[in-house]
């Protein structure tokens, strides 16, 4: 019964956003969406674009070609509470998740209270996704995926002459900077450090002081040469000696932040080429449905599908022939797992937009599940479905979800999987490295395929990186597996790792059905 109203009242939210005049401001690796002043928008989004720029011109990385699906999508909200909601509980000012879907971002228009606010959040776990995206087949040690993030994540907008500076002191992380004790540079150095949650603070604020100290302090030399005899396969030991003595290191790294100040890198408005950012208006459609889209976007468990797919219905009613209202309805409708519904929604979108690479998805998305249920074997049938898939990839070659959908339809449909959908589910993982769930897969298939030089490249990236959870000890499981017993053992690891998560499934399912 409370589970009922609370439902019903989380319903009456819905339309507040009905009358809202929505923006999206576009340029060309983000796409921000907001109901704030159109020009506060614009230049918001440049500024975005301007760190991007930025982040390329200090390393030396080119811009290439990027598909307009995988720019950064950004929802911006009206405070923190809100985030929070959204997000599901207490604690971040923002968030970013990389995504072969498409990488998306959450902030507030007020930033949140604290040093460790939105703008930081993004800045910092782009940084990530663009290290992931640039070098995606280099290992970097926690303390440097972290460090660099800290260190660019700082970043901001010096008023007066609006010159971007880089290497401000994050002073969220005053606490773990000298706590040398917890975190020597002995044990930081490894690729595996074993951070426990206490040690977070410290990995951070260590690990930024160290990028700072080697890129701004005159050791960038030390650092590459200690990156490139990891990535050559030399032991942590022998790639330590890059730094000379650790202990005298430590003492380095120690009087290098007791400094009155630290250098930065300062660079002014017009060094680097921000583009074009285009703005455009959001249909009533479109604007009707953006509570009910942010929160699809955000990922919905079983409950909250519920929820959102009453605030679709009701958004989309008025908009039938709206491509982003229906495109939103049909997602909702999925996740609620309405599938006729959904597949209804994609066909009004696709009549409104046959070019709407989402619908496009979606439709087979929805025919997938509808076949799985009848429990199809119809070759026929599953060659449509996966035509669906084929149309939207050829709209947009670069974006990997109808890559990465057309191998997973062979698993559905009980089929091998082809030559050419491994291919595929390979060439989605070169668009979106950032993923690990796509880099786990892509491992496996790598595996199977013999390569195991590029399948340790994919398990590395997951095994040594930023946030430590399952997903790393498996990775780091079928590495060892590899370097003791090869291909076999490696795969045996994957499969026994699957064998339990689909039990915790499972068991998961069965209790739900007793509560």
């Amino acid at each position: 019964m409370v589970r009922r109203f609370l439902l019903a009242a989380s319903l009456l939210l819905a339309p507040s956003l009905a009358h809202a005049e929505w923006y999206e401001a576009s340029s060309k690796h983000f796409v921000v969406y907001s109901d704030d002043n159109p020009d506060k928008l614009k230049a918001y989004t440049a500024r975005l674009e301007r760190f991007d720029q930025t982040l390329r011109f200090l390393t030396g990385t080119p811009d290439k070609p990027l598909s307009p699906m995988m720019r950064v999508h950004v929802y911006v909200l009206a405070n923190v509470n809100e985030l929070q909601r959204l997000y599901g509980r207490s604690g971040p000012a923002g968030w970013f998740e990389g995504r072969a879907t498409g990488p998306i971002a959450f902030v507030p228009k007020d930033d949140g209270n604290g040093a460790l606010d939105a703008q930081t959040i993004l800045q910092h776990e782009y940084a990530h996704s663009f290290m992931f995206s640039s070098w995606p087949s280099v290992v970097f040690p926690k303390w440097f995926v972290e460090g660099f993030a800290e260190f660019v994540g700082t970043a901001f907008y010096r008023t007066g002459d609006d010159t971007l500076v880089i290497g401000k002191a994050p002073e969220y992380r005053a606490y773990g900077i000298d706590r040398v004790a917890q975190m020597p540079a002995e044990r930081m150095l490894q690729l595996d450090p074993k951070d426990k949650e206490i040690d977070t603070q410290t990995l951070y604020g260590r690990g930024w002081l160290l990028t700072h100290y080697t890129i701004l302090g005159g050791h960038s030399k030390e650092l590459a040469s200690y990156i490139q005899a990891l990535n050559e396969g030399k032991s942590v030991e022998e790639a330590n000696k890059a730094f000379g003595s650790l202990g005298q290191l430590d003492a380095k790294l120690n009087a290098y932040g007791a400094r009155a100040s630290l250098p930065t890198i300062t660079v002014p408005a017009g060094k680097v080429q921000v583009g074009d950012v285009t703005l455009r208006k959001l249909t009533a459609g479109e604007a009707s449905t953006m509570k009910a889209r942010m929160w699809s976007t955000r990922g919905v468990d079983e409950e909250r599908a519920k929820m959102v797919i009453g605030w679709a219905r009701q958004a989309a009613a008025a908009y039938p022939n709206d491509s982003g209202a229906q495109n939103e309805l049909a997602e909702a409708e999925f996740d609620a797992k309405n599938y006729a519904a959904s597949e209804a929604a994609a066909d009004r979108a696709l009549a409104a937009d046959p070019g709407s690479i989402h619908a496009l998805l979606y439709k087979g998305m929805a025919q997938q599940e509808i076949a799985k249920a009848e429990k199809s074997t119809d070759a026929a049938r599953w060659k449509a479905i996966r035509g669906w898939f084929i149309k939207a990839n050829k709209l947009d070659p670069g974006y990997p979800q109808p890559l990465i959908l057309y191998y997973e339809s062979f698993g559905e449909a009980g089929q091998p999987v082809p030559k050419v959908a491994q291919d595929g589910l390979i060439g989605a993982y070169s668009y979106a490295p950032f993923d690990n769930g796509l880099r786990a897969r892509v491992g496996k298939v790598l595996l199977e395929q013999g390569n195991l030089a590029g399948a340790r490249i994919a398990f590395e990236k997951i095994a040594y990186g930023p946030h430590p959870d399952a997903a790393n000890n498996v990775a780091l499981n079928v590495l060892k597996a590899m370097d003791s017993g090869g291909k076999d053992a490696a795969l045996k690891v994957i499969a026994d790792a699957e064998a339990k998560a689909k039990k915790a499934e499972e068991d998961a399912k069965n209790k739900k059905k007793t509560d």
